[in-house]
């Protein structure tokens, strides 16, 4: 009955945790366009961090609460998941077309900061990362949103200043939705980490292993969703791009609040997840490279390579 219970309370919080994620994005773009923000400036910023916002609120709630290996087990597992599995399925679904020049900017990026993670966890392994380490992944992220700011308010086109003065809904009625929103994001996040937990406990598991699996997944269905109708639509560069950006906000954002909060303890298994995680941000380059293009079998491959390294980190 205990397992039962939990594993309803962890459902309902991801169900809260995606729905307020959607309520807060939808809100806060209504907000923002009522402002006359830039279009591309919403979606680089409103969007990207509201749709990680579960990874965010569980990292961060996890880091207080003590448990280390949940919070970047979460932060790592749902970057593993999103360019492994859900590119994967969507290169399954329909081969996608990748123009390297338009995000090789945003894909090194990402390759650097999963490389500086992978040098920490060696340096700090089985101890504390200081608060220091926290501070330099929210430093280099403050740095590299000012320059995709400045690059798409420089790029803005006349038509889409138009766009943005058109009516937008009632001021205040988006701001008391994303107050709401908020606070059901935060909530369902605390419900998620203190049942994720006692599973954990229950089961036998480690907290790594729920990280991992369920917790990384349940977390990622913002981007699940959102990359599946992209591709469906045929936006597979799109679904490219929101797939690099959600994964450079979950490690120099997500883990770097939730390092700079409180200092994480690098548990030494932790390390072999993180050099999965550079192997697939390093193999989808070459996959890319190889054709400009992502194919059904390659997509299959990289499906496959996702479901068995889940399968090894359960049995290991």
């Amino acid at each position: 009955m205990h397992i039962v219970l939990n594993s309803f309370l962890l459902l309902l919080g991801f169900v809260l945790l995606v729905q307020g994620a959607k309520v807060f994005v939808d809100s806060s773009v209504g907000i923002a366009k009522y402002l006359k923000i830039p279009t591309m400036v919403i979606g680089l910023t409103v969007v990207a961090m509201g749709t990680s916002a579960p990874e965010v609120v569980i990292s961060v709630s996890a880091a207080l609460g003590g448990s280390s290996n949940l919070a970047i087990a979460n932060a790592v597992g749902s970057n593993l998941f999103n360019q492994l599995f859900v590119v994967g399925l969507c290169a399954m679904i329909y081969p996608i077309s990748i123009r390297i020049l338009k995000i090789s900017r945003d894909y090194w990026v990402s390759v650097a900061a999963t490389i500086v993670l992978f040098v920490l966890a060696i340096i700090f392994a089985g101890a504390e990362v200081p608060r220091f380490g926290g501070f330099i992944f929210i430093a280099g992220f403050t740095v590299y949103m000012f320059i995709v700011l400045r690059h798409a308010l420089k790029n803005r086109t006349d038509e889409e200043a138009r766009e943005e003065t058109t009516k937008a809904k009632p001021l205040w009625k988006n701001i008391v939705l994303v107050i709401i929103s908020i606070a059901v994001i935060v909530g369902a996040g605390q419900l998620t980490v203190l049942s994720a937990k006692n599973i954990a406990s229950v089961l036998g598991v480690s907290e790594r292993v729920i990280g991992l699996t369920i917790v990384s997944v349940g977390t990622s269905l913002p981007e699940l969703v959102t990359t599946l109708i992209a591709c469906r639509k045929k936006e597979g560069e799109f679904a490219l791009g929101f797939i690099i950006g959600s994964s450079i906000f979950n490690i120099m954002f997500v883990l770097g609040l939730a390092g700079f909060i409180m200092p994480l303890v690098v548990e030494y298994n932790v390390i072999f997840d993180i050099a999965v995680l550079l192997a697939g941000t390093l193999a989808f380059f070459l996959y890319a490279k190889s054709g400009q293009k992502l194919v059904r079998f390659e997509g299959m491959l990289m499906t496959l390579m996702y479901v068995g390294y889940i399968g090894f980190v359960i049995l290991m």
